[in-house]
């Protein structure tokens, strides 16, 4: 299952190490994103739950194994024996990880695997496409949530991304805070309020907007959200109040001056005594134009919100990588780091031990080895997932993970939570005994006089 689902360089390193008789070395590695995209000064951890469903599932099957053999570049590595080891392979590993919905910042590993070579080497593909887009959502939903403040948001983003990719897109969003989306597969999967009302073709096929409206409160009436700006914004709110009164449930503005527009329609609405129908707004929204809306007072209560989301349009892609820290070699485990300019990697395995002020904000993180004492009054944000390929519990349920997402973002230091780049930055710090680490590995790699790289 996704077997396929990799870059070709991952089979023929994986062929490489079968055939040099290195399947038996455990290797550990890492995933962790090196700098934060521009505007960002935190990030929320998501994709696991797709992750450990790949890792529990990794198979490959002869159709699959035929095709491998097709590829020029594979081909002399496809023997009868490691034909035979890909069919009986399984990940057999064990996996660390930060729950989704954690806060994280640059440079902490969200992802350790201690597996097999070859697992450890195969996985890396597909576990960065995993969690790499869906932290990317969820933590530019989380930016749109806390801009919105007391109105809610909802995820209209399908149309305008691959369709399987929408499904996770609109989980990730789910999770830290939206409260619904327009993805009907996403709600069948993964119990999401599914929510939509009708677009402007519905008033077009009608002979008039007064015939559209009444036509959808008939066939809805405990759903009546009517989109009232195909012709004229105003002349559609009154229409809207006039017909379906008190099964009114809401209009949407899709276009205009969203502020300015908001402000007529509730005027009309609460004139028409539809005090209880809601404004939602919708039409290339961001977290900045969000925010705007909200300073100006804007009476809207739901932002549908697509584009702008679901392809992260100011940083759509977020740079997680995976990297090798430590292998077994005769029984001894080996820290291993790069000590390439502005590429270096922390040796060994990690913990992030993280610690919080009197308020519950967030006021220390430390990236340590692994087995370091936790210090009274840390949290290690790493926690077991899987043992030898099984998972050490069933999947978390989305609530938990929303729930976690919502007290992580509310404890950011204050000022985190801006949108731009004013204000203060927050990094991990690095243990003395991992900063001790750092300079031996690179002393016999390199020589100690050598500043090829800091860091991660």
């Amino acid at each position: 299952m996704d077997a396929l689902r990799t870059d070709l360089y991952q089979l023929t390193m994986a062929a490489g190490y079968f055939h040099r008789g290195m399947t038996g070395r455990q290797a550990t590695c890492e995933m962790f994103v090196r700098r934060l995209p521009a505007h960002r000064r935190y990030l929320v951890a998501m994709g696991l739950e797709r992750a450990l469903a790949y890792l529990e599932g990794l198979r490959f099957d002869e159709e699959e194994i035929a095709f491998l053999a097709t590829i020029p570049n594979l081909r002399d590595a496809m023997t009868p024996a490691f034909c035979a080891y890909l069919r009986d392979l399984r990940f057999t590993g064990d996996a660390w990880a930060m729950p989704e919905g954690t806060v994280l910042f640059a440079g902490e590993p969200l992802v350790r695997i201690t597996a097999p070579l070859v697992e450890a080497q195969l996985v890396e593909t597909f576990l960065l496409s995993a969690v790499n887009h869906a932290t990317m959502v969820a933590s530019k939903a989380a930016r749109m949530v806390l801009a919105a403040g007391d109105a809610t948001c909802v995820e209209f983003g399908t149309r305008r991304t691959h369709p399987e990719a929408a499904v996770d897109a609109a989980r990730a969003a789910c999770a830290v805070g939206f409260v619904g989306t327009s993805n009907v597969e996403a709600g069948r999967r993964h119990g999401l309020p599914v929510t939509g009302t009708a677009a402007h073709m519905w008033t077009m096929a009608h002979e008039t907007e007064e015939d559209a409206f009444e036509a959808y409160v008939a066939v809805f009436p405990s759903a009546s959200i009517l989109l009232i700006d195909t012709y004229d914004t105003i002349r559609g709110a009154e229409r809207a109040a006039s017909v379906a009164r008190d099964k009114l449930k809401g209009v949407r503005l899709d276009s205009g001056d969203l502020g300015d527009l908001s402000r007529r329609v509730r005027a009309i609405l609460d004139a028409a005594g539809c005090t209880t129908a809601r404004i939602v707004a919708s039409g290339d929204l961001n977290e900045y134009r969000v925010a705007e809306l909200r300073r100006a007072g804007a009476p809207i209560d739901v932002y549908g919100i697509g584009t702008e989301l679901v392809a992260s349009a100011d940083a759509p892609a977020l740079g997680g990588v995976y990297k090798l820290v430590e292998l077994v070699l005769d029984g001894r485990a080996v820290p291993i780091a790069k000590f390439s300019a502005d590429k270096a990697t922390l040796p060994g395995r990690h913990q992030v031990l993280r610690t919080r002020d009197a308020e519950g904000r967030i006021a220390r993180d430390v990236i340590a080895i692994d087995d370091e004492p936790v210090p009274p009054g840390a949290e290690p944000l790493l926690v077991p997932v899987m043992r030898a390929g099984r998972r050490v519990a069933p999947p978390e349920p989305l609530d938990a993970v929303r729930a976690r997402a919502r007290a992580g973002l509310a404890s950011l230091p204050a000022g985190l939570d801006a949108l731009d780049d004013a204000g203060p930055a927050f990094a991990p710090q690095i243990s003395p005994r991992l900063a001790a680490l750092v300079e031996q590995v690179r002393a016999s790699h390199v020589g100690p006089a050598h500043a090829g790289g800091k860091g991660t």
